[in-house]
């Protein structure tokens, strides 16, 4: 598909091929979500049912989320180098997706290891070039509305995709059941990227504005000042399952109820990215630094409040997350030129990783030893990353216009 800038029943036309091609990918990350995150909602148990320990359940966990993010870098240069972004969002989502229903034929723990660590792989392959392609329509529809909307659908697909699990399982009581019902949403997902391909050929041609650029040219500035408070945002922001065992700790509830706790905060994930998307296309930056100021509250409420106050503090967490799935993704596309986006990607979802691995890992240390020193360095991340933004967002706001 290809347009071109023209008169306003054309600009019209480029518009809803945009909003097609932003509902398509959409569409595709809520069956793909359902996929690997009805995966990972059990992967755990599975592994110990398999013989594996406590150390190589986390060995697997976290070293898959290091791979997920730290072989973006690799994955967005290529991308932007080759300009292959189907092909190699085709290889990402084939491996990321059929990983999953091979992990029924898994009989011992260290195939499904490597089956998980497979699934993480693909998802970094893919993601880089699948948003650069979507930054291309998000301009016409606008960043943040468009990587909301998306986010929201994904968001859709991670609540569902647990509760297919779930149900699965409770019929059946068989691991294998299980992932072999996920090949359906991973069958359906392939088949909607397959769509996709044949329907948009070519994204960039969606770009409302394409201008010269220089593939040698460096990184401006401003997305190395946005990298700086992405990192803070990432180092201060709690995983989920920590938070969930300091309340099953001390409040004493049941997993069912945690589950429906995360549930929640997925919930409100997609309404806040929807919302702090619309916010962004009219204040750009500034949106960021609301948002995380709103969440950076979620520390002191999750780990020194009582199980109503931690039930709030959860779903402020999932503002934040919301929020930082949408705009962060949204901002990029306006700092950085359209050839080198697969790669500014792909560094900026490594950083956010590895700065997410380091904060938790120092979070869960400080836990052990005091919860208001882990509350504070939270607090404190946020507060940091507030300040990066809003200098980010004096110089952005102005190269924007």
């Amino acid at each position: 598909m290809t347009v071109s800038a023209g008169g306003p029943q054309e600009s019209a036309t480029s518009k809803r091929a945009a909003i097609g091609f932003v509902v398509l990918l959409g569409i595709l990350s809520l069956f793909s979500d359902m996929t690997y995150e009805g995966a990972r909602s059990i992967s755990g148990p599975f592994l110990a049912s398999l013989g594996a320990s406590g150390t190589v359940v986390g060995l697997v966990a976290g070293g898959g989320e290091l791979l997920a993010y730290g072989l973006r870098v690799l994955s967005g240069y290529v991308s932007d180098r080759t300009g292959r972004y189907w092909l190699i969002t085709f290889l990402g989502y084939a491996l990321n997706l059929l990983a999953v229903p091979a992990l029924a034929l898994a009989g011992r723990w260290e195939i499904a290891a490597l089956l998980l660590l497979a699934e993480r792989t693909g998802k970094a392959v893919r993601t880089p070039a699948r948003d650069a392609m979507l930054s291309h329509a998000t301009s016409r529809v606008g960043h943040g509305w468009g990587f909301a909307l998306h986010e929201a659908m994904d968001q859709v697909g991670a609540i569902a995709g647990p509760l297919l699990a779930a149900y699965v399982l409770s019929l059946s009581r068989a691991y294998a059941s299980a992932f072999r019902a996920l090949l359906i949403p991973a069958v359906i997902a392939l088949a909607i990227l397959a769509s996709a391909r044949l329907i948009y050929p070519r994204p960039a041609d969606l770009e409302a504005t394409p201008v010269q650029e220089d593939a040698q040219a460096p990184m401006p500035r401003m997305y190395w000042l946005y990298m700086a408070g992405v990192a803070l945002v990432a180092a201060g922001y709690a995983d989920f399952p920590l938070i969930a065992f300091h309340i099953s700790r001390v409040a004493g509830v049941s997993s069912a109820a945690v589950a429906m706790m995360y549930a929640m905060a997925m919930g409100v994930d997609a309404c806040s990215a929807l919302f702090f998307g619309w916010l962004y296309d009219r204040i750009k930056v500034a949106s960021l630094a609301i948002a995380v100021g709103l969440s950076a509250v979620f520390a002191p409420l999750c780990f020194l409040g009582g199980l109503k106050i931690a039930i709030l503090g959860i779903a402020l967490w999932g503002v934040g997350m919301g929020a930082q799935e949408s705009i962060m993704r949204a901002i990029v596309p306006s700092v950085v030129p359209r050839n080198r986006r697969a790669t500014a990607y792909g560094i900026l979802n490594a950083g956010y990783g590895l700065a997410w691995f380091a904060g938790s890992a120092l979070m869960g240390y400080l836990y052990d030893v005091s919860l208001p020193a882990l509350v504070m360095f939270s607090v404190i991340m946020q507060i940091g990353a507030v300040a990066m933004i809003v200098r980010l967002a004096r110089v952005h706001q102005p190269a924007v216009r």
